[in-house]
């Protein structure tokens, strides 16, 4: 290899000649001024974003000059042994070796030495191997490059070791005077990306400056398919890339993409910078700016976004994300949404101004932080038409979400015998059709461990007597109902209900003829109430009028349960001995039980309304009044948990459940045992029958069942509701059996069936899987599904690569003759009866689905039809094409009120993600 000759002119500076002991002195300075040579790879490696060094043409590097004087050989000591003054540290701290295969040589003309074929030089704990190692002492220079073998080849570049790092550049040159360095064709990682430079000068060994050098993220460094020419810059390893003018290549062609000035931050650390908005077009508010802020690196544990959008006209929204971490404590992610929205233009009829908002929260608590206590969050509420009309395509994901549900908790657990526990928590769930709101503020919640008195110190428990438990809980809430147009305002608080419930269960279980397990149950209730209502009947208007009493009011009920149930056990052996036949067995396991609750009558809690304005009303018609349904009423009718039960209630509940499995012949012949599939997970039945009931004693039979099939690829549910009675002419429930009034046994009211199946097949690729993870995690944290049947967010600059991505990515010089896909089917039937109407209430079918069509180009779609009104439902068009370090994005709403289309193309690194286009269009307007 030809090492290039330097164009820099070094100052030449004359020594002495040197002596042997000189020359050893000079020897190990030179090995110290080398360590600098390195110093720029060094510094970097024990940065976290370190720059591994490639091979170079060639490096010159400069050192210092420096004088020495023997001293003198017979020297007179003087009077006082300690001087005042700190001697100077000498000079070789280390022994010096050095050794070469072929020679090593010191030219005392040319003051020169030599080390040819495998040297090496040894000094504390640097190490430098080479093919060639020359010092020159009377330019004061040191190099050291590679040889080339007998076949042409270059060969034995320089190894330079200090400690653990390792250095392999191509070959050093070095000035002992200036300390400063020209690097040719270097090679270096600068955090997500490569600098390639022609000329690097090392000023000092914190800064250099190139020339005409290359930034790229490409991963051919060889032959990029794009780069950023830097043609005069300034590095400062670990900190930042300082440019004049630069503009964007693409494989070796310019472009007219460029800067007067450019700044690259390379901090160890998140830094705070601009996030560059997305540029568009939306009909009704003309062009617009999304996504575009400002990102605040607040410090290790948190950070902040704050993202703003434009619309022309007027209309504008305003984001903030916040994520915080601590390692082993906890993590979360913060996020306020707000958008003003305008319609139409001010003086038109439809003209329209509203506001839309959204709040989301979530917060994990590590479980090793505080194994006896937890504290977490997930909060989605705002406005119920927030991602109806929210018009950033980050919410394309959660269109049609039509349920905001929010949970904040706390809670903590005494351990001991009994242990105790409680929790406080606040929900929230918010209807986005209604607007309905239900939130709990807080709910209360205390446990005490079930405690046996009668159980033994050690051993099991056995009987009726030692199994005797009981355990007490109380819960306490404040629960408001209000509308989206009252919420996070006063009147919300006016009809809010406040109570506590208390409960003590006490219970026992034991054995019944060896194969039967019984169980008994009595549980004391008592409801504290800090609300009631006392009504008054107006005799001349008609009304009966409620009143709120405020104060504190408690009932108390209690109930007595028992309950009888088995397991039977049935085999249907298909097996023959010496056949192996397709189905060996099929096991079905049945579960009846039968149970019986008696709950009395808690009539002292009813009480008739006072008539008033009644004057003139003999007794006998005061009594009739009195006696009107309509005035009878309890003073808990509208608490918190309910009414105390009037009428006696003395009923049998009755149930089956069942479970059938199969043994099948295992298709792999190598198998010694038959297969084990499920046939059905479970078919259950439930009803019961009210002894006290006057009429209509018998309850409808629930019907529900459920079963995977295909490997669990595919999962189907399903239910009924079996009506014993039969309707009348106005299709009311008349207390005569269906099958007395000329009908079946049973009259089905309603029913319903769920099928969900995936498929998939090939090998899909890490990066493809991760930004479909990515997506899908939007869409959860809006309150959607976790899947993409309703689509996904079309935010693509947010799925920037990541280191772990490349390392993950297993690239292959082949393609896999199995095409990876994905599909995914969610097909749902609702059937309802109950008063003739004999109608499908809800058919649909939604389908998603992704397909590799080659390594680089994947496609994918989501929709849905609705089988009853005979149209499809929302649909996206996904198509994805990977351009190595760039990525493009197209999605496409062919129709619906939100048809429209989006194209994305953008580098994947993080560290360029903001060079981008985007551009997004809506549907021509319609008059």
């Amino acid at each position: 290899m030809t090492i290039q000759k330097p164009s820099h002119t070094f100052t030449k500076i004359h020594l002495k000649a040197l002596d042997t002991k000189n020359f050893k002195i000079l020897f190990a300075l030179s090995l110290t001024v080398l360590v600098n040579a390195f110093s720029f790879s060094q510094d970097i490696i024990k940065s976290r974003d370190s720059i591994k060094p490639v091979v170079t043409d060639s490096l010159f590097i400069n050192a210092k000059n420096f004088n020495t004087s023997e001293k003198p050989s017979n020297t007179e000591q003087d009077s006082v042994i300690t001087d005042s003054i700190k001697p100077k540290k000498e000079i070789l701290e280390h022994i010096v070796t050095y050794k070469a295969t072929d020679y090593s040589a010191f030219n005392q003309k040319k003051q020169k030495l030599y080390l040819y074929n495998e040297a090496e030089i040894n000094y504390g704990d640097i190490n430098i191997k080479s093919g060639s190692i020359v010092i020159d002492y009377s330019t004061n220079t040191v190099y050291a490059r590679g040889i080339i073998d007998s076949l042409g080849a270059y060969s034995q570049s320089p190894v330079f070791t200090q400690g653990p790092s390792v250095v392999e550049p191509d070959s050093i040159l070095f000035n002992t005077e200036s300390k400063k360095a020209l690097i040719y064709n270097s090679k270096t990682e600068q955090g997500d990306g490569t600098v390639i430079a022609q000329i690097t000068k090392k000023e000092n060994d914190s800064v250099y400056f190139i020339h005409r050098g290359k930034y790229t993220t490409a991963e051919n460094l060889d032959d990029p398919e794009y780069y950023i020419l830097l043609r005069k810059a300034k590095v400062v390893p670990g900190k930042k890339i300082v440019t004049g003018l630069t503009n964007l290549f693409i494989y070796d062609v310019p472009t007219p993409i460029g800067v007067p000035f450019a700044f690259f931050p390379q901090s160890e650390k998140q830094t705070s910078g601009v996030l560059i908005p997305s540029f568009g077009e939306q009909n009704e508010r003309g062009y617009f700016l999304q996504n575009g802020g400002y990102y605040f690196a607040i410090n290790d544990y948190v950070d902040l976004a704050v993202l703003g959008d434009y619309y022309t006209n007027g209309s504008y929204g305003l984001r903030l994300e916040n994520t915080y971490a601590k390692r082993y404590k906890f993590r979360g992610n913060l996020g306020f949404r707000y958008e003003n929205l305008i319609t139409s233009e001010r003086g038109f009829p439809d003209y329209g101004k509203s506001t839309v908002y959204n709040l989301r929260w979530s917060h994990t608590q590590d479980s090793k932080a505080s194994p006896s206590s937890r504290f977490s969050a997930s909060v989605n509420l705002g406005s119920s038409t927030y991602y109806r009309t929210s018009l950033n395509q980050i919410n394309t994901g959660a269109f049609l979400n039509n349920t905001l549900s929010s949970s904040v908790s706390y809670s903590k657990t005494f351990d001991g015998e009994p242990s105790v526990n409680y929790s406080v928590t606040a929900t929230h769930s918010q209807n986005t059709n209604t607007e309905q709101i239900n939130m709990t503020l807080p709910t209360l919640q205390g446990n005490v461990s079930r405690i046996f008195p009668f159980a033994p110190k050690t051993g099991s428990k056995k009987g009726i007597i030692q199994n005797i438990n009981f355990q007490y809980s109380v819960r306490g809430e404040n629960r408001i109902q209000t509308t989206d147009s009252l919420f996070f305002k006063k009147e919300m608080f006016d009809d809010a209900k406040t109570g506590f419930q208390h409960s003590i269960p006490i219970s026992t279980n034991f054995k019944l003829f060896k194969h039967f397990s019984l169980s008994s149950s009595a549980s004391y209730n008592e409801v504290w109430s800090f609300k009631t209502v006392d009504k008054v009947y107006d005799y001349l208007t008609d009304d009966v009028i409620t009143e709120t009493v405020n104060g504190f009011d408690a009932f108390r009920t209690y109930n007595f349960s028992t309950s009888l149930g088995t397991t039977v056990y049935g085999l249907f052996n298909f097996k023959k001995e010496g056949e192996n036949p397709k189905i060996h067995a099929i096991r079905h396991v049945m579960r009846p039980s039968i149970s019986y609750n008696i709950n009395p009558a808690f009539d002292k809690y009813y009480e008739t309304a006072e008539v008033v304005n009644a004057e003139g009303l003999t007794a006998s018609e005061l009594e009739i009044i009195q006696n009107d349904p309509r005035l009878e009423y309890s003073r808990f009718e509208d608490g918190l948990f309910g009414t105390p039960g009037k009428t006696f209630s003395s009923s049998m509940g009755i149930s089956l459940a069942n479970n059938f499995e199969a043994k099948v012949r295992d298709k792999d012949t190598t198998a010694t045992e038959p297969k084990k599939v499920i046939l059905l997970n479970n078919l259950n039945f439930s009803t019961s029958y009210n002894f006290a009931g006057d009429s209509l004693q018998w309850s409808p039979v629930r019907m529900s069942g459920g079963t995977q099939l295909f490997d669990n690829k595919m999962s189907i549910n399903f239910g009924a509701t079996l009506d014993p009675y039969a309707l009348d002419n106005n299709n009311n429930r008349i207390d005569k059996f269906n099958i007395d009034n000329g009908g079946s046994l049973f009259r089905l009211t309603s029913a319903n069936a769920t099928m969900s199946y995936s498929l998939s097949g090939g090998k899909k690729s890490s990066r493809d899987k991760k930004d479909k993870d990515r997506a899908i995690e939007e869409n959860l944290r809006s309150g959607g599904r976790d899947d993409d049947l309703f689509g996904v967010s079309e935010d693509f600059s947010r799925f920037s690569e990541t280191s772990d991505d490349k390392k993950d990515e297993e690239p292959s010089e082949f393609y896999n003759f199995k095409i990876p896909w994905d599909l995914r089917l969610a097909y749902a039937v609702n059937y309802s009866n109950s008063r003739r109407q004999n109608e499908i209430s809800s058919h649909s079918l939604m389908f998603s689905g992704n397909i590799e069509l080659s390594p680089k180009w994947s496609v994918g779609a989501s929709s849905g039809y609705d089988l009853k009104n005979k149209g499809f439902t929302y649909t996206q068009l996904r198509f994805e094409r990977d351009l190595l370090s760039w990525r493009m994005n197209f999605s496409w709403v062919p129709f619906s009120s939100r048809s429209s289309w989006n194209f994305f193309i953008g580098i994947k690194s993080n560290i360029l993600k903001d060079l981008k286009y985007e551009k997004r269009k809506e549907q021509d307007q319609r008059l």
